[in-house]
């Protein structure tokens, strides 16, 4: 019997991108020593579950997401609101975790789903797919090969050796295919997909790709379609190295504005602030090519949300200042 292969073609793509996540991995050891504080890493985490079950139709917000962590009441859908503690147990046994073992696997579920479906903790006894709308879009494998396939990827992945990176990306993609659980299999294959890259770098156990997969998250569905139609994961790995590589450049600005300000004002680079240094990185740009590099046409949901805070916490500055809407205004980051 021939060893399972998963379909992957490596392309010149994935070789590029591994590199730039080298660097980047190697630029925030060097930063972060002795930096990534308890406080970093909670947020870093309330932001992976929210983001995580936002893909999946969880309408709280972060807010409400840090408020039930810390065990205060929230007015809302019960199932979501136990969505959040799930979430936040399973993710809290990260480090015990083995992401080479089905029973830890199985066990994660079984804290991820529990009070949410009767088979949690249990892979599949019947059939599923995954539709949009009423069209099916990917039938998953008969219920019974489930365990049998996902012992052959464990295996596969033990043997294989291809870069973690692209391996660890190939083992979310097939993961998603074989959707081996009759609910949660996408939150699941994003924690398992960390829990992996964890344990090759440390690091990513607290950087929050979820939330790059959320802001991508129709790019990310269609990878996984594209892939199921060729049966080559070629492009949705690319697309998990790209979000890899800019959650690390997410993370290496906000270790230089931790720099910068100082602990009660480190709340202001979340979400939209953070969002709004990344793109204009070491640049000096106008309001409308920062608006095009954060894909957003609304000019005043822009000021409010990014720009108007950024120059609150004096993390950039005006180009002409004494002329806020001079019609050549650019914005920099504060020197």
């Amino acid at each position: 019997m021939n060893a399972y292969k998963p379909p992957l073609t490596i392309t010149d793509e994935m070789t590029v991108l591994v590199s730039e996540i080298s660097e980047g991995i190697g630029r925030i050891s060097v930063m972060q020593e002795g930096h990534v504080t308890p406080h970093m890493r909670r947020k870093n985490r309330i932001r992976t579950i929210h983001s995580s079950l936002a893909i999946e139709n969880n309408t709280l917000t972060i807010d409400q997401v840090t408020a039930i962590i810390d065990g205060k009441r929230v007015l809302g859908n019960p199932n979501e609101i136990r969505e959040v503690r799930n979430a936040y147990e399973a993710y809290e046994l990260m480090l015990e975790l083995d992401p080479l073992s089905v029973d830890d696997l199985l066990k994660a579920h079984g804290l991820m789903m529990a009070g949410l479906i009767p088979e949690n903790g249990k892979f599949r006894t019947r059939g599923v797919g995954v539709f949009n709308g009423q069209k099916v879009v990917h039938m998953a494998p008969p219920a019974e090969f489930v365990p049998g396939q996902i012992r052959d990827l464990i295996a596969w992945y033990k043997k294989s050796r291809l870069h973690p990176l692209i391996k660890s990306s190939v083992f979310h993609y097939e993961f998603e295919f074989i959707h081996p659980f009759a609910d949660g299999n996408g939150r699941m294959g994003r924690m398992w997909h960390t829990l992996l890259l964890g344990n090759w770098k440390d690091l990513f156990f607290w950087l929050p790709i979820e939330d790059l997969i959320q802001s991508r998250q129709k790019e990310y569905y269609d990878a996984l379609n594209k892939a199921n139609s060729l049966a080559d994961s070629s492009c949705f790995v690319e697309l998990m190295l790209e979000i890899i590589r800019d959650s690390l450049k997410e993370m290496s600005v906000a270790g230089n504005i931790t720099d910068q300000v100082n602990d009660q004002d480190t709340d202001q680079v979340d979400g939209p602030v953070r969002r709004l240094l990344m793109a204009i990185g070491d640049e000096t740009l106008p309001a409308s090519e920062i608006m095009k590099r954060l894909g957003l046409s609304h000019r005043p949901t822009f000021r409010k949300n990014y720009l108007n805070p950024a120059l609150e916490a004096n993390l950039i500055e005006r180009t002409i200042p004494d002329k806020p809407n001079s019609s050549k205004q650019k914005y920099r980051k504060t020197r």
